[in-house]
């Protein structure tokens, strides 16, 4: 395993970015980084189920009257661009089918398809009338996120993720990721599932790796195949930004806690995204709440909040969280998920990260108060990230979705970029068995 980050990595660093960036940088990182089982059973019960007795509601593709009506009062709080009329859908030469390669896959799919894959949208409701599952039937969405407002028990969870994989398959979609916030204890968006433990009350990280193991044991057999955790920033439970969230204030403790619950998270192939990248730890608030600025240099984030996030890579993390915090690295002005120089150049180039870049929630306030969520969405593409989480309205998803594909359709997100993601997307999901 990798202990510090190569001088022959820092030199791929562009020289424009040097410039801008203080020295600190491009040198080294630190050498120290060195319920129930019924439950569980009865819904497995429910999905297979739920597979032969399907609802069919929603198969004709076309929003309700409230729907409709509902996404044209989003749409209204749009650019203009956002608000256009979707463009025509390009030809498919052949469906999805088993492809030799994920790089043939990628080739073979339309523009419309590898657009709808970057997205990741949560939804409203608990049940198979929601919405969601007509946008799934119409859109080759790259997946959801179920919240706690989604949840009621296990059963119920095991149905909605199972919806969710048949209609890809009635569909010919990629299977999409079902996923969710697991952080732990009070954190958990299903609370009386595992992990048990918020971090800052581990005791150890062997128990970390305990309970991820449970985590992972307990998910994976009900449909949710993917978490938005751990989170890994550098920070007391009594600072604002993050809380009780944070396992320590010391980076190589955060480190070895990071290495640790990715590598059990793997083992039960439960895919896992880390975060809040490149630290939030230090941050005035939390980005739920608003704008947070991260107080720390280049070199003090070097030194102490990029240590678990190289550690969790090196570990095999399959995907990272992008931070909405404003940073030093853009004069505390762009949010870290819309900034080039914090995902490109620091992320992907400098700590060589070869997952899947995924944004926190555009409808968060850092986002929102600065413009629209479709454009968000654009500069996120256009600045690296590979999938974006809008947890909001059906209308905002929308409005992203084709503000996102007419970027592409005029050259303002290139094809290359388009196609990275959709290799990175596409790559996890077969490391993780959704693409056989």
């Amino acid at each position: 395993m990798r202990d510090r980050l190569p001088d022959a990595l820092a030199r791929r660093i562009p020289e424009g970015l040097t410039r801008r960036l203080p020295e600190g940088l491009t040198r080294r990182l630190p050498d120290s980084i060195t319920r129930p089982q019924a439950l569980i059973a009865a819904a497995l019960v429910v999905v297979a189920v739920a597979a032969v007795l399907v609802t069919r509601g929603g198969d004709d593709g076309k929003p309700s009257v409230m729907e409709a009506g509902a996404q044209r009062t989003a749409e209204r709080r749009t650019s203009f661009l956002a608000r256009l009329i979707p463009p025509p859908a390009e030809r498919s030469r052949a469906g999805t089918g088993v492809p030799r390669s994920v790089s043939d896959l990628v080739k073979r799919i339309p523009s419309q398809r590898k657009v709808a894959q970057l997205f990741l949208f949560g939804f409203q409701g608990k049940d198979l009338n929601s919405a969601v599952f007509r946008q799934l039937r119409r859109l080759d969405l790259g997946g959801l996120v179920i919240d706690s407002a989604n949840y009621t028990d296990p059963q119920q969870l095991g149905s909605l993720a199972g919806e969710a994989g048949l209609i890809a398959r009635q569909q010919k979609h990629v299977p999409p990721w079902v996923l969710a916030s697991q952080e732990g204890g009070a954190f958990n968006v299903f609370p009386d599932l595992p992990p048990a433990n918020v971090a800052s009350d581990l005791p150890s990280v062997e128990a970390a790796v305990r309970e991820a193991g449970q985590t992972g044991a307990t998910l994976k057999p009900i449909g949710i195949n993917g978490t938005l955790s751990p989170v890994i920033d550098v920070g007391l439970a009594a600072d604002p930004a993050v809380g009780p969230r944070a396992y320590s204030d010391e980076p190589r403790r955060v480190a070895d806690y990071a290495r640790g619950v990715v590598q059990a998270y793997r083992r039960k192939r439960l895919f896992a995204a880390v975060k809040h990248f490149p630290g939030l730890g230090s941050a005035s608030q939390s980005t739920e709440e608003g704008p947070a600025n991260v107080g720390q240099s280049l070199p003090e984030l070097r030194s102490r909040d990029l240590v678990p996030f190289l550690a969790a890579i090196e570990a095999g993390a399959p995907g990272v969280v992008l931070s909405h915090g404003l940073y030093a690295t853009d004069d505390f002005v762009t949010p870290g998920s819309l900034s080039k120089t914090v995902t490109t150049d620091l992320l992907k180039r400098a700590l060589q990260f070869k997952g899947i870049a995924i944004t926190d929630d555009l409808a968060d306030p850092p986002i929102t108060a600065l413009g629209s969520i479709p454009d968000a969405a654009v500069k996120a593409v256009q600045a690296g990230a590979d999938m974006l989480y809008i947890s909001g309205r059906a209308g905002d998803q929308q409005a992203a979705y084709v503000a996102v594909l007419r970027a592409v359709r005029k050259g303002e997100i290139t094809r290359r970029r388009l196609d990275e993601a959709l290799l990175r997307i596409l790559s996890v999901k077969r490391d993780y068995g959704l693409i056989r």
